[in-house]
Order: C-alpha cells, then structure tokens, then sequence
C-alpha cells in the first residue's frame, strides 16, 4: 500500500459487486482514486475495467458495496447526478455523433443546465489544448480522423470541467503513432491538476502515464500497487507486456 490517506481520495469504490442480469460481473472490488493524479485499471478484454468505469458513472447499477466522492456516500445517485457532481465518462469506441459538427460536439459535454454559463470559457480551454479541434470546429465530427475522433471525446469530457475524468481504451484503434499523440495528451491534462481514471489495454503507455495502478482479472482485483512497481513486476511483465522468463 502507499503511504496516501483517505483525505487524498477524490473516489472510493468498496467491495462493489456488478451484475449483468443472473450473471456476475464484478466480485466485490475494492479501489480508491487518488485526488490530482492518474490511477488506471489494466487487464485483459472481458477482466471487468469497462463494467468498473460504467458503475462509477452511474450507468449500471450496483448489485452490492458503496462508492465514495469526495467521502459522500454516492452509490444511490443517478448518471445524470453523477454527472452534476462532475464525474465525466469517455467511453470506449468515442461514440460521437458523427453528423453533427466538432464544437456542437464539444457543446454537448455542457448539456445540463448547470454547465451551459461555463460553455465558452471551457470551449475555450479545449481548443488551448487542442488547437487541432479548433481548425476543424465546423468539421463534421464523423469526417475526422480517429486520432482527431479521440480528442474530440476527451475534449467534450473535459466541458463539464470534471474533477473525475474517465477515459475508457482511449488509444484503442488508433495507430501507434497516434497512440504517443494522445497519452502525452492524457498527461498534459493530469498535469493541469485533473484526476484521471485511464482503463487501457495498451499496458506500457498505461502504467508509463500513471501513478498508481490496479491489474482486474475476472472481475476481480488480482494487484495494485505504484505503477513503476505493477511495471517491473514479473508477473504483469509476463501476462501483459510480452515478456519472457529469463533461462
């Protein structure tokens, strides 16, 4: 374990236990987020980390154990009041609408009516950190690159000014050098001072940009630990960065 407290956790998850009708998803998994740094969840496809982020946004719900924001009890509240609370959710595949234009977009991370008085003012802080999306802000959004497609999903994450961001496989189907492209991205933006929570199977980018890290193996937690340690352990070295054991 590290040497954080509890006062450095923005989120808490306590033996959550996730069920997708008659079958089980998630085994009672416990896992804090740490305020102002990149905490990810590696493993395998099927492990469980996409299940993990959808429960924290509220979208499935929990079959068993608590969240903490923040120390507030949250597990009752709906998506939409997770999102008030500014949780903020980049799913998997971006899922934009590809008919609509960049920055209408970009708008829709501001659709409660809490955020739309702070539309501008963080339009304007995405196209700092995105000068790419503010050349294509008329674009549609379906005629952008996939590179582009994933900035402009994380970008829309970011209008809410969220103090939890959840990327889900952001590098997922993009070519590697888009990959470096977009986790030095992903760093930039820790390094403004937001918490991140990164789901990736892309394993060496993952535990590069983190801090601390946590290894799901059937919808379980199987490891945790700082990621330079969870990097230089033999059995994630052998499991999910293609190493070899030495004769």
């Amino acid at each position: 374990m590290t040497a954080e407290t509890s006062d450095d956790h923005l989120l808490a998850a306590e033996k959550l236990e996730v069920r997708y009708g008659a079958t089980q998803v998630l085994w009672g998994i416990s896992f804090n987020i740490f305020r102002g740094k990149v905490t990810c969840i590696i493993g395998s496809n099927g492990a469980g980390k996409t299940t993990a982020l959808n429960t924290i946004a509220g979208v499935l719900p929990v079959a068993g154990g608590k969240i903490f924001l923040d120390r507030r009890d949250i597990t009752a509240l709906s998506s939409r009041d997770r999102v008030k609370q500014r949780i903020a959710l980049v799913p998997e595949g971006r899922q934009l609408f590809p008919g609509m234009s960049v920055e209408e977009n970009l708008m829709m991370g501001c659709f409660l009516p809490e955020f739309r008085k702070q539309a501008q003012s963080s339009l304007s802080r995405v196209f700092d950190l995105f000068p790419r999306l503010k050349e294509r802000r008329r674009q549609l959004a379906g005629t952008l690159s996939g590179g582009e497609q994933q900035m402009c999903a994380i970008g829309r994450g970011l209008m809410s000014s969220p103090q939890l961001l959840m990327l889900d496989e952001p590098s997922l189907g993009l070519a590697p050098r888009l990959v470096d492209e977009i986790f030095a991205l992903i760093g930039n933006i820790a390094r403004q001072g937001v918490t991140i929570l990164l789901v990736g199977q892309n394993v060496n980018y993952t535990l590069q940009v983190s801090q601390y890290g946590y290894v799901m193996e059937t919808g379980r937690i199987a490891l945790e630990g700082p990621s330079e340690m969870l990097f230089n352990n033999d059995y994630v070295r052998r499991a999910y960065l293609g190493a070899t054991e030495q004769a």
